[in-house]
This record gives structure tokens, C-alpha cells and sequence, in this order.
């Protein structure tokens, strides 16, 4: 039988969650939060491509050195959006991610190689600054693209965070 004692004895409260952000103003839309996260990682990324070609580019030829720096940069920014922009931590899937990843970096191969083929078919003699704009002007498409097949495809798991 419960005494008055008991009854009144203090329980420790059940453990709480963590309170969440309320966002304001357009951050409250989880893709605008997920955007800002994907840019950041984009501008590192792209300032990386960029080195890597234009460290390359005078010992190779421009398609072969415009797919070495999209593959190394595609590998470290499927990393960093798969941690910083949808917020996916631990192993579960990171094998997967990371090979839907290889198909985002070929449909990015195909849009940044492509116009730097349609440069050389009207200029043959384009500049390595020349193909730097091309890529970079090709990259934003891929990175549309990429953006949304990170979010409706590979990451879909994590589109409301």
C-alpha cells in the first residue's frame, strides 16, 4: 500500500529532448537552410576544382584535367554535403551515398566536359583562362543539378533538416 510518504516523493522528470531552433524569415524553409549549408560547401569545392585544373592544365590535356579536379573535389564535397548540408552522421549508408555520389559526379563530367568541348570546337586555341570560365560557367549548371539529386535522391533521408 502507498503511504503519503511515497506519494509525494520527488521523481527525477523523464530525460528531455533537446529544444529545436525555431528559424525565422526564409531559414524556416528547411531547403533554404540546406542551400546556404550546400553553398558554402560549393564555393569550397569549386575554388579547389579550379586549383587543381589550373595546376594541371599545363601538363595534361583540358578534358583529362577537368576530370581528375571534378573527381577529387566530387569525393571530399559528397563528404562535406553528406555531414554539413543534410546533417547525416556515422557509417549507415556512407558506402552508398558515396557510390550514388560516382553518378552525380559523371552527369557533372558529362555538363562541365561537354562545354569545354563545344569551346574547342569554336575555339581551338582557347586559353587555359578561357577554360576556366567555361568550367566554371558549366559548373553552375552541374551544381543545380547536383544540389537537387543530393536532395531528392541520394540524401532524400535528411531533406527536412
Amino acid at each position: 500500500m502507498e503511504t503519503a510518504a511515497d506519494a509525494t516523493e520527488l521523481r527525477p522528470l523523464p530525460p528531455r529532448k533537446p529544444q529545436r531552433t525555431r528559424h525565422r524569415g526564409p531559414l524556416k524553409y528547411p531547403v533554404v537552410r540546406q542551400l546556404l549549408r550546400f553553398t558554402g560547401v560549393g564555393v569550397v569545392c569549386t575554388a579547389s576544382s579550379l586549383a587543381i585544373y589550373a595546376l594541371l592544365r599545363p601538363w595534361i590535356d583540358p578534358q583529362l584535367a577537368n576530370a581528375v579536379a571534378l573527381i577529387l573535389t566530387s569525393l571530399m564535397n559528397t563528404a562535406l554535403n553528406r555531414r554539413l548540408t543534410f546533417k547525416i552522421t556515422g557509417r549507415k549508408k556512407r558506402a552508398q551515398d558515396h557510390l550514388s555520389g560516382v553518378i552525380v559526379i559523371g552527369i557533372a563530367l558529362i555538363i562541365t566536359g561537354g562545354s569545354l568541348g563545344v569551346l574547342h570546337l569554336f575555339r581551338p586555341d582557347a586559353t587555359v583562362a578561357e577554360e576556366l570560365w567555361t568550367t566554371t560557367l558549366s559548373g553552375f549548371v552541374a551544381t543545380a543539378v547536383r544540389f537537387t539529386l543530393l536532395r531528392h535522391w541520394i540524401f532524400r533521408r535528411a531533406r527536412h533538416v
